[in-house]
C-alpha cells in the first residue's frame, strides 16, 4: 500500500513520532509501534489533525489488539469520504 493517506500516517510516525521507516507498513499493529499507550493516543490525534477529521472511538480504538496501519487508512479514507466503512467488529467477524 502507497496510498496518499498511508504516506501521510508513514511520515507523522517517522517525523514526529521517530519511529523507524522499516518498522512501519500497512501490516503494521498501532501496538507493535514501540509507543506508549499516551503516544498512541497523541499519534491518533496527530493524524486526526493532519486529515482535518475526528475518528469516533467506536470506529476505532486505537488501544484494542490488532488495529493495523492499513486499518486505520481505510477509516480515515471512509471518514474523508463520508461513506460508512464497516466497523472494526465486523471486520473481524
Amino acid at each position: 500500500m502507497s496510498s496518499p493517506t498511508f504516506n501521510s500516517i508513514a511520515t507523522i510516525l517517522e517525523a514526529d513520532f521517530k519511529v523507524d521507516r522499516s518498522a512501519i507498513s500497512p501490516a503494521t499493529v498501532l501496538t507493535d509501534l514501540g509507543l506508549d499507550s499516551l503516544a498512541l493516543m497523541e499519534f491518533v490525534f496527530a493524524v486526526e489533525d493532519a486529515f482535518h477529521l475526528r475518528i469516533p472511538e467506536d470506529r476505532l480504538d486505537p488501544r484494542e489488539a490488532g488495529i493495523t496501519l492499513q486499518r486505520l487508512c481505510e477509516v480515515i479514507d471512509a471518514e474523508s469520504s463520508g461513506a460508512a466503512a464497516p466497523s472494526v467488529e465486523a471486520a473481524h467477524a
